[in-house]
C-alpha cells in the first residue's frame, strides 16, 4: 500500500513538474509550404507598371518563445521567401535604374525579396478554447528588383532595397473541444501616408501529437500578403503575394 502511494505521489509530481516547466517556458516552431501567387507592380519614381510574375511555392520559418515574466513581451521571429520571376510585354515605356525601357519590348523581371518578422505581444487571454494575442510587428523587407530586355543583355538595371516597417500584430485562435481540431487568424498591417503594408493568414488546425513533451498540430490555411510602399531606400510597390498553405508547428 505504501508503495503504490509513493507510485503515485511520483507520478503526481512529474506531472506537475512537467506543467510548470511549460508554464514557465514555451516554444513554438513552425514551418509553411506557400503556393504563392504575385501580382503588381514597382518603380524607382512613383510610376509604378505592372509586371507578370510566375506561380512559386515558397517556405515560411517561425519561432516564437512564451514565458510568464510580467510586463516582458514574448518574441516571435519569422522568415518569408518571395523571390520570383516574370515575363512581360511592357505597355508603356518605363525608366529603372536610369535605364530606359521602350514599350512594346519584352522584358524578364527577377524578384529577389525576404521579409522577416521580429514581433513583440502579449496574451491578452489565453485558454484551451480561445487565446488573443496583441502587439508590434518591426517588419524588415530586403530584396533586389532586375529588369532585363528579352534578347538584349546589355540593356539591363539592377536595384537594390532595404529597410524596416512599424506594424500592429494580433492573433485570435479558437479551439473544440475533445476534437483536436481548431482554427486562427493572425495578422500584422500598418497604413501611413502613401504606405500601406498588410499581412494576413487564417487557417484550420488539428492536433496530431499532444503529450507532456511536446505538441505537434498540422496546417492548413490561406495567406495573403500586400505590399504597397512609397520611397522605400528609392523603390516603390505595389504587390501582392497570396495563396494557400500547409504547415507545421510543434510546442515544447
Amino acid at each position: 500500500m505504501n508503495k503504490s502511494l509513493c507510485a503515485g505521489a511520483l507520478v503526481l509530481a512529474f506531472s506537475s513538474f512537467s506543467s510548470q516547466a511549460d508554464t514557465l517556458l514555451g516554444v513554438y516552431a513552425g514551418a509553411q509550404a506557400w503556393d504563392m501567387e504575385t501580382s503588381g507592380g514597382f518603380s524607382d519614381s512613383n510610376n509604378n507598371v505592372d509586371f507578370n510574375f510566375e506561380d512559386e511555392t515558397k517556405g515560411s520559418f517561425y519561432v516564437a518563445l512564451e514565458h510568464p515574466v510580467p510586463f516582458v513581451p514574448n518574441i516571435k521571429l519569422q522568415r518569408t521567401g518571395l523571390d520570383t520571376n516574370g515575363e512581360t510585354v511592357l505597355s508603356s515605356s518605363m525608366t529603372y535604374g536610369s535605364e530606359l525601357f521602350s514599350a512594346n519590348t519584352t522584358v524578364n523581371t527577377s524578384l529577389d525579396l525576404v521579409s522577416t518578422d521580429y514581433i513583440a505581444y502579449y496574451e491578452l487571454f489565453d485558454n484551451d478554447l480561445i487565446s488573443f494575442d496583441l502587439g508590434i510587428n518591426a517588419k524588415h523587407v530586403d530584396g533586389d528588383i532586375y529588369v532585363e530586355e528579352q534578347g538584349d543583355a546589355t540593356q539591363n538595371a539592377s536595384q537594390d532595397f532595404s529597410g524596416f516597417v512599424p506594424m500592429l500584430y494580433s492573433r485570435v485562435a479558437v479551439g473544440v473541444p475533445f476534437t483536436g481540431l481548431g482554427a486562427y487568424v493572425e495578422g500584422s498591417f500598418l497604413a501611413f501616408d502613401d504606405n500601406t503594408i498588410s499581412d494576413y493568414q487564417a487557417a484550420i488546425t488539428y492536433g496530431l501529437l499532444d503529450n507532456i513533451a511536446i505538441d505537434a498540430t498540422v496546417q492548413l490555411g490561406y495567406r495573403q500578403l500586400k505590399m504597397e510602399l512609397d520611397d522605400l531606400d528609392g523603390i516603390y510597390t505595389d504587390f501582392e503575394f497570396s495563396g494557400a498553405f500547409v504547415g507545421v508547428e510543434v510546442h515544447f
